[in-house]
């Protein structure tokens, strides 16, 4: 039995990934617009993308959490406090944060990173546990970066905490502090566009571009020029910040339309050059079996049926036109024709 071969079409997100090269950032709206209306494991397999491919989600353009209620009260204080420099004692004793703070205060261990990072290349149960520790403190800070997105502080840490096992657990070579920020940073950029997608976000920022798109065409015909940036985000009103951010998606989203469409016309050409291979392969092994064949008969047979069955390349030529080539009545072609065809079949 023959094996089936099964062709995927790429999507959107795939071509947009193979742009980008280890390092790169992805601006974490644009993933989300990207991304909106998919399966929540297709976005888990698009974040395993990221990673897999050392790329940084940036979370800058993500709107700030905000409304009432004891959860964005919650995170507004967290704000306050990483900008006064996190002292557990501003918060209340018994506050799961404070206890984790302070506990995390108390650890007392020290050591040389790398030099403990190239034990654990080597499967050192020890130092992977002694560099987990060490990296800790690193993690708290890194989360300050990442508060008033929506995410409470603890919940960042606990995020940031297995992007740093995970840089101690899949460290090989290297500058480990370096690789191992990146991985934290990554896995709280994670959980905050995950929380911003739940409340929404991928579709607003949809929604934005596309009404970008229509007050930039619109701004086009009636100023006869086109739109700068604070004129169309005064028309929609928005800041700077934000209308530069649906630009930048756009942008993307146009280079990834260039990149799609160079690709297809690319597979269109190379798929029209082998169905022409084949073809040229299918005609010359005919042409190969019919001289075989015509072999079998005497030279004015075989220029006969040549000349009435087009096998040169030519149109088929009816009696008439064949005898007239031969010197022959047409009754007298069919005749041959006939006999000749005769002794083909037979051998």
């Amino acid at each position: 039995m023959n094996d089936l071969e099964f062709t995927f079409e790429e999507s959107p997100w795939e071509a947009f990934l193979r742009t980008q090269r280890p390092g790169d950032s992805v601006s974490a709206a644009n993933f989300l617009a990207m991304l909106e209306g998919e399966e929540e494991q297709a976005v888990e397999d698009a974040l395993a993308d990221l990673e897999n491919s050392s790329l940084q989600l940036d979370i800058s353009d993500l709107p700030k959490a905000g409304g009432n209620g004891e959860a964005a009260l919650r995170l507004r204080q967290e704000s306050q406090l990483v900008q006064k420099g996190l002292n557990p004692r501003d918060l209340e004793p018994n506050d799961p944060l404070r206890l984790y703070l302070e506990e995390v205060a108390r650890m007392t261990a020290s050591g040389d990173e790398q030099h403990l990072a190239e034990k654990c290349a080597r499967g050192d149960e020890w130092a992977m546990e002694k560099l987990t520790n060490l990296g800790l403190k690193r993690v708290i800070a890194i989360a300050g970066e990442h508060v008033g997105y929506g995410v409470l502080l603890l919940d960042l840490i606990q995020e940031g905490s297995l992007g740093l096992w995970q840089a101690v657990r899949s460290y090989r070579e290297g500058d480990f502090p370096a690789y191992r920020d990146s991985l934290v940073r990554f896995y709280m950029a994670k959980a905050v566009t995950l929380q911003a997608r739940a409340h929404g976000v991928g579709q607003k920022m949809k929604e934005a571009m596309e009404d970008y798109r229509a007050v930039d065409e619109r701004l086009l015909w009636q100023l006869g020029r086109n739109p700068t940036l604070e004129e169309i985000a005064q028309e929609l009103h928005m800041t700077m910040e934000e209308a530069s951010s649906v630009q930048s998606m756009l942008e993307d989203a146009r280079m990834l339309a260039r990149v799609n469409n160079r690709q297809q016309e690319q597979e269109e050409e190379e798929k029209e050059a082998q169905d022409l291979a084949v073809e040229d392969t299918a005609r010359f092994q005919m042409r190969q079996r019919i001289l075989d064949l015509l072999s079998n008969v005497s030279e004015e047979d075989a220029k006969l049926l040549t000349l009435r069955f087009g096998l040169e390349g030519g149109k088929p030529l009816s009696p008439q036109e064949a005898g007239k080539r031969l010197g022959l009545t047409p009754d007298e072609v069919l005749t041959r024709e006939a006999a000749a065809l005769a002794k083909l079949r037979n051998g």
